[in-house]
């Protein structure tokens, strides 16, 4: 049997769960295909070293041109294979174990590229609503190191970008829900309502659309106002999209 991949995920105090909408991605890929797996807790400020241990490269770089080291990673002991970003570790779980469902269709990369950068832009309000509130999620010891990196993507001050209550929030919330309008127009070309962007198969894309919605709704509270208005949206479509990935 095969020994459990090691999956390297970011801690917070949002109770028993992942949270983050990065580590989502590759958490609800490892469920769906079945594969057994342990979770190790990475604090933001060890990120960097943890890659740099297991000779993982940089995913990008910060504005100030240091590295950018990210998670999701995973390590396999059952190939000695570190592998990091979530597009690249689900390739990996695809080609490694050909006898779970494939999330990304043979020949699909580029469309499934495009497709989740074209939602990620759709959907970009969605950042500076929720962002805000995921650094108050963190531990103590994350939340410098998540207030300097993500105010130097973003600028400004992370506590102004979006303030409970504010007109500046209510805008944002109208503009996220017409992005959402546009993602639905795709989902539904041609007349046809999908419930996934291949029809009825799951594929990357709609994990990375189902990861995005579900650190909304872990982050805000399942039961907070906003994520409730959020659900309602669509003819409650998004609300349906989670519950058929929550269960992952």
């Amino acid at each position: 049997m095969p020994e459990p991949i090691v999956f390297y995920d970011i801690p917070s105090n949002v109770k028993g769960t992942s949270w983050s909408g990065n580590t989502l991605k590759t958490k609800l890929t490892l469920n769906y295909k079945g594969l057994s797996y342990k979770t190790v807790w990475v604090e933001y400020p060890n990120i960097a070293r943890t890659c740099q241990e297991l000779n993982v490269a940089p995913t990008g770089t910060w504005p100030d041109g240091s590295p950018q080291y990210t998670l999701p990673m995973i390590f396999d002991p059952n190939t000695n294979t570190a592998i990091g970003d979530s597009a690249n570790i689900a390739r990996y779980l695809d080609k490694t174990y050909p006898d779970t469902p494939r999330v990304i269709p043979e020949g699909a990369d580029a469309v499934q590229e495009a497709t989740v950068y074209a939602v990620n832009t759709a959907i970009a309000p969605i950042m500076r609503i929720v962002m805000p509130v995921a650094h108050q999620r963190l531990n103590e010891v994350s939340k410098a190191h998540f207030k300097q990196h993500r105010e130097m993507l973003l600028g400004g001050n992370i506590e102004e970008w979006s303030p409970l209550g504010s007109s500046v929030r209510a805008e944002q919330f109208k503009q996220l829900e017409k992005g959402f309008g546009q993602v639905a127009q795709w989902l539904d070309a041609g007349g046809k309502q999908r419930k996934y962007f291949m029809g009825g198969e799951i594929t990357f894309a709609d994990i990375a659309l189902a990861a995005r919605l579900l650190w909304m709704k872990r982050v805000l509270g399942d039961d907070n106002e906003e994520w409730e208005s959020v659900e309602t949206w669509h003819g409650g479509r998004w609300a349906r999209l989670v519950a058929a990935f929550e269960w992952l």
